[in-house]
């Protein structure tokens, strides 16, 4: 198992580094930055030559990526209403642990990704589990009760839901629970941000405004994983060892826990371990729409800037989360099925 885990860490370093040349490549196409610096006023073209040298982004592309990625001296560029301005400094670059400098706000990534990356995970983390264990529940009931009026009724409602733009089910969500609800005089929940400033950051608050992105998020992954879970049971159901526990006695539901779902969760395993790392990009479409503080906004925000740093800094991170979320779903695997044996 230790070398297994070793071996994938050493391959995981090439991935990175051609995942990182070409992240550095496609973010050339999404805008030129300096022509969104300057606060309210643009930069004159004199300026605009100029903070391409300092920025670096007048030399060739191979050059800049080993700046970026290894470090270089710089300045320190500072921007306000009375021109630009420039400060001696110094990059590390990001094999050095420093990630760069925003190019709007002018703040280093890693504190601006640390500012976010809790409200994220909240959120996310939260979104997992009720994935997770409705995804179980409604497949295994449904596996259960194959070709029933339920389960016939659950899969109608499935395609129902994984047909559901996310954008379309996040702003039905808002209407009928918050517009609906008012309209009604019932108590409604809230829809805009992480909590009200004026009751406070409080653990109840914060949970009232994950509700409607929670239950957004959520219902589509169920629709889909529940699907993929009452598949992989009614294949292990029809397994010769299935038919041989319930021969020596085994009660039926020590049978499907410990018998049947082990196995059928394998694929399941799969699905959520894609999805782990992308817990730190948060949602997009969601954070936007809920206006909630998060990676998704973030990267939102900076994309329309051309903020290469804090993009780079964001796809960076989901990168490795995603090395390191594999490995972890292969020693899953083992666990789950001695048959795998990781060497």
């Amino acid at each position: 198992m230790l070398n297994y885990i070793i071996r994938r860490v050493l391959q995981a370093i090439p991935q990175l580094f051609i995942i990182s040349i070409l992240l550095f490549l496609l973010m050339q196409s999404f805008g030129d930055p300096v022509a969104t610096l300057g606060a309210r006023t643009p930069p004159k073209p004199e300026d605009k030559e100029r903070l391409r040298r300092q920025l670096g982004l007048d030399q060739p592309l191979y050059t800049q990526y080993v700046v970026w990625l290894a470090g270089n001296d710089w300045m320190l560029i500072d921007m306000d209403g009375d021109g630009i301005s420039e400060t001696p400094g110094k990059r590390q670059g990001i094999l050095r642990g420093d990630w760069g400098q925003s190019l709007v706000t002018r703040r280093p990534v890693l504190e601006m990704i640390a500012d976010r990356l809790p409200n994220t995970l909240v959120l996310m983390i939260t979104v997992e589990i009720v994935i997770i264990i409705f995804s179980l529940l409604v497949g295994i009931y449904s596996a259960l009760k194959q070709y029933s009026f339920w389960d016939n009724l659950i899969t109608t409602v499935s395609f129902v839901g994984y047909s559901m733009p996310v954008f379309w089910l996040a702003l039905m969500m808002i209407y009928i629970f918050a517009v609906g609800f008012k309209r009604m005089g019932l108590p409604y929940l809230p829809t805009v941000g992480m909590f009200d400033p004026q009751v406070g950051k409080t653990t109840l608050e914060v949970m009232r405004h994950m509700v409607l992105p929670v239950a957004t998020l959520s219902i589509i992954s169920v629709a889909s994983y529940s699907r993929y879970v009452r598949s992989s049971m009614l294949e292990v159901l029809n397994q010769d060892y299935i038919r041989t526990a319930r021969a020596k006695g085994l009660g039926y539901w020590t049978v499907i826990a410990r018998h049947a779902l082990k196995n059928a969760s394998l694929p399941f395993v799969t699905l959520i371990g894609l999805d782990l790392p992308f817990l730190l990009a948060g949602a997009v479409v969601t954070e936007r729409i809920f206006a909630w503080p998060g990676m998704g906004r973030l990267f939102l925000d900076h994309v329309a800037r051309a903020d290469f740093p804090v993009l780079m800094g964001i796809l960076m991170l989901i990168a490795i989360a995603v090395v390191i979320f594999q490995l972890l779903t292969d020693i899953v695997y083992s666990f789950l099925d001695p048959r795998i044996r990781l060497n």
